[in-house]
């Protein structure tokens, strides 16, 4: 009988922490203090070292990342930014919600990521920042994206929500444009055991508007400077991710290590297998092949017992939310979202789960 492998056991990935996890609850709980307090600023003061960046404020998710990132910077309506066509739909909502547009730009092919040859193109006298979204834990040509940005004065955020770890010519993410937001989301290279995220910056101006506009719009409790919202990070999430950061590295040699027996193993086979591009250290938070049989050699898949995921199976464009936007035609991006398949990928997989993916896939895909 085949073992069934799951896409991700969250359950058996926090197991490892178990003792540590359960230390850092207690911590909480007998703190008698839940929001605001010593656990988050030790978070944030870990992982802006960790990113190699000043500063580090913990938020409740990585959409609210994003949001206030925008809004902190004084972007919204009126104002356009350019967004990558084939991304999950988070990146466009962030655009939304400070109510400026968001302007779709098509990937390259090869990466996933935004191509920079098109963003220029795409800037009008409204367009006020580039988000470039580290796509499957590979980081965006940043240097490209950089360079027109100087150009035309406009604003760089790094949408890293998958990408925790991953270098860009030797550089952590996270530091590579002007602001960029993490989400934590359980299922992330470094998840929380619920929602989270955080904001990193070289610009102390920047945080201390998102640290005043995440708690109410208050620098001073009760007292509002601005329209605010709570996006804050508990105490809870901060002390748990604090137990899994120093784990994070060697969960992602894991991921490494994987990845590369995926493409070692698959070659010769009618799939499109994922590349990274020169100077990149990816982090492989998803393992994301293409295949013109998408929907058949997933079923395929399934009766070997292999679970996949899609990522993602519907364009932001093509989105019920975005109804303006559904006549527009982005044929890369649509071509994308028709063919990408996610293999399993976690560390804590054994070697033989790792063949026998490898064996499935191998089977199914002629």
């Amino acid at each position: 009988m085949l073992k069934m492998i799951p896409f991700l056991d969250l359950k058996k990935n926090n197991e490892t922490y178990r003792a540590e996890l359960i230390e850092a609850c207690t911590r909480v709980i007998d703190s008698g203090w839940y929001i605001l307090g010593k656990e988050l600023k030790c978070f944030e003061d870990s992982f802006a070292q960790y990113c190699k960046v000043q500063h580090c404020a913990g938020v409740s998710n990585g959409l609210d990342a994003l949001h206030l990132i925008l809004r902190a910077y004084g972007i919204g309506v009126g104002d356009e930014v350019i967004v990558p066509s084939n991304t999950y739909i988070a990146t466009w909502l962030a655009v939304t919600y400070a109510g400026a547009d968001p302007v779709p730009v098509e990937p390259l092919e090869s990466s996933y990521n935004i191509n920079p040859a098109l963003i220029e193109a795409a800037i009008t006298p409204r367009t006020k920042a580039i988000i470039a979204v580290h796509l499957y834990g590979q980081p965006a040509d940043m240097d490209a994206i950089m360079d027109i940005a100087g150009k035309y004065n406009l604003k760089v955020i790094e949408d890293a929500a998958q990408a925790h770890g991953a270098e860009y010519k030797g550089r952590k993410v996270g530091g590579l444009g002007d602001a960029a937001g993490f989400s934590f989301y359980p299922g992330k290279n470094l998840g929380a055991l619920g929602d989270a995220g955080a904001v990193t910056s070289n610009d102390a101006e920047l945080i201390e508007k998102v640290r005043m506009l995440l708690n109410y719009g208050s620098k001073v409790k009760y007292y509002n400077e601005e329209q605010g919202f709570n996006c804050r990070l508990d105490e809870l999430q901060a002390a748990l991710l604090s137990v899994k950061l120093p784990h994070l590295d060697i969960e992602t040699q894991q991921r490494c290590r994987i990845a590369q027996q995926y493409t070692e193993g698959l070659q010769g086979l009618p799939l499109y297998l994922p590349s990274v591009e020169e100077g990149i250290s990816a982090v492989w938070h998803l393992y994301v092949l293409r295949s013109e049989k998408r929907d058949e050699l997933q079923n395929k898949l399934a009766e070997l017992g292999i679970a996949t995921m899609i990522h993602y199976p519907i364009a932001p464009h093509q989105q019920n939310a975005y109804k303006e936007f559904n006549q527009l035609s982005l044929p890369i991006a649509e071509k994308i979202h028709h063919q990408v398949l996610s293999l399993p990928l976690s560390p804590t997989m054994s070697q033989s789960d790792v063949n026998q993916v490898i064996a499935a896939v191998r089977a199914c895909a002629v």
